[in-house]
């Protein structure tokens, strides 16, 4: 299977809510991925960006998942530059913390740095069973807009990656100018050189924060596409939830866009991801599933 489709989470509030996609039966965790498990062969795990995941949770999806289905995990928060809530460490790693540091919200660069170690090593601890079992895709780094393009950002990249050794990394990027004339050929240069994925977005195009539907293959391993829908008019909420956002039902003209390019990246990678972020009612499903259906009837 060399392109693979699904949604980012299968236990977001509002797509079980819609009651669209779950049978009615389906009421734990458990069963709801098992369930999502027999329509996709792909999802990302959200959750591991606002906690530090743990070893039982990968352990519990490598068992209730069959064979050659795949994770891609979000990178913790801590780890892309965001601001980190105290509580989202582990309860030892946060009471080393200096007291300063643990009523607000920190940073890496603010935390001591034998804390910083052991919190990598707590993340690749925890997705150690996925790697082993054959069941990790890829961990996405998603930095955000103030991640400016600089060599200071880019051996950071590279410090993401040699602390991830052994594991496949890919890197989204939120800020423009990363892919403007000026930064877009040794950005991908750089990624080609550590072998290291571009991930390629679909987002409403004219606004500030929009990045480009670049979609350079920068591994041989892996390309990867997520969608986050095209609502010009949330887009640039402040403080909008992704449900609030992300709201967006893709036609199959939209989607269309985008299957002769994902051929395209086919081409030159071992496997490619298409992944909905769409996350309103059973938007992400429903065009998941349209998207598998373009892909197929291109191939035919």
């Amino acid at each position: 299977m060399t392109v693979r489709v699904g949604i980012a989470g299968w236990i977001d509030k509002s797509l079980i809510d819609s009651g669209q996609f779950y049978p009615m039966n389906a009421k734990s965790s458990e069963e709801r991925l098992q369930f999502y498990a027999s329509q996709f062969s792909l999802v990302e795990v959200d959750s591991t960006y606002y906690g530090m995941p743990k070893k039982e949770n990968s352990d519990l999806w490598v068992a209730r998942t069959p064979a050659g289905f795949v994770f891609d995990v979000k990178s913790f928060s801590l780890f892309t530059n965001h601001p980190t809530k105290p509580m989202a460490l582990p309860k030892d790693i946060r009471e080393q913390l200096p007291e300063k540091l643990r009523e607000k919200n920190i940073y890496l660069e603010q935390m001591p740095p034998e804390l910083v170690d052991e919190s990598w090593e707590r993340f690749r601890e925890a997705l150690e069973p996925l790697r082993t079992a054959g069941k990790l895709g890829a961990v996405f780094f998603q930095f955000p807009p103030w991640f400016l393009p600089s060599s200071r950002s880019l051996s950071y990249i590279e410090q993401c990656q040699e602390r991830m050794f052994g594991f496949q990394i890919a890197v989204e990027l939120r800020k423009p100018e990363w892919m403007d004339a000026r930064h877009r050929d040794g950005t991908l240069a750089f990624l080609r050189s550590r072998d290291i994925p571009y991930v390629a977005v679909d987002v409403p195009q004219g606004h500030k924060t929009s990045m480009p539907p670049v979609y350079d293959v920068t591994s041989s391993k892996l390309a990867v596409v997520r969608f986050h829908g095209r609502n010009h008019e949330t887009w640039e909420l402040k403080g909008a939830p992704p449900n609030l956002r992300f709201r967006h039902d893709y036609s199959d003209q939209e989607l269309m866009e985008w299957v002769p390019r994902i051929k395209e990246m086919e081409k030159s990678a071992k496997q490619v991801h298409a992944l909905m972020n769409n996350n309103y009612s059973n938007y992400s499903v429903k065009n998941a599933k349209q998207l598998e259906k373009l892909l197929e009837a291109w191939q035919k």
